[in-house]
Order: C-alpha cells, then structure tokens, then sequence
C-alpha cells in the first residue's frame, strides 16, 4: 500500500490511539464508567489508529482519495 498518511496526522493518530487504549483499559478495570459496550469499541478504535499510523497508510484515505503524507517521503 502506498503511504498516505503524513507525519502529523500519525502522530495525532498514535496519542488519540492511545487514549483510547487507556479509557478502554480503564472501563474494564472499572475506573471509568461508561457503558459495557465502550471498551470493545475504543479497544478496537485504538489498535485501528495505532496500526494505521505505524503502518504510514489508511485504507479509507484510499478510498476517500486524500493524502496528508508529502509529496517528496512516497
């Protein structure tokens, strides 16, 4: 896949992941209460964001046609 996800939108992908992860973490543990639901659904968010921005690549950017890597880093 080609890289279509810049330095920026990774590095906001990666800190929003891993919130995510740690509210995910803390409604199981029960320091947070959200609903039961919420813990699967920013589990699954968090490893999505994580993924795509290690990844430097977002198959709905593909599909959206937008690209936030630079020209000159493909």
């Amino acid at each position: 896949m080609q890289q279509n996800v810049g330095s920026a939108d990774g590095t906001a992908r990666m800190v929003v992941g891993a919130v995510a992860g740690l509210l995910s973490i803390a409604t199981l543990a029960g320091a947070v209460s959200l609903p039961a639901v919420a813990s699967p659904v920013l589990g699954v968010t968090s490893l999505v964001l994580i993924g795509t921005s290690l990844m430097g690549s977002c198959p709905l950017y593909s599909l959206l046609g937008i690209d936030t890597c630079p020209a000159s880093t493909r």
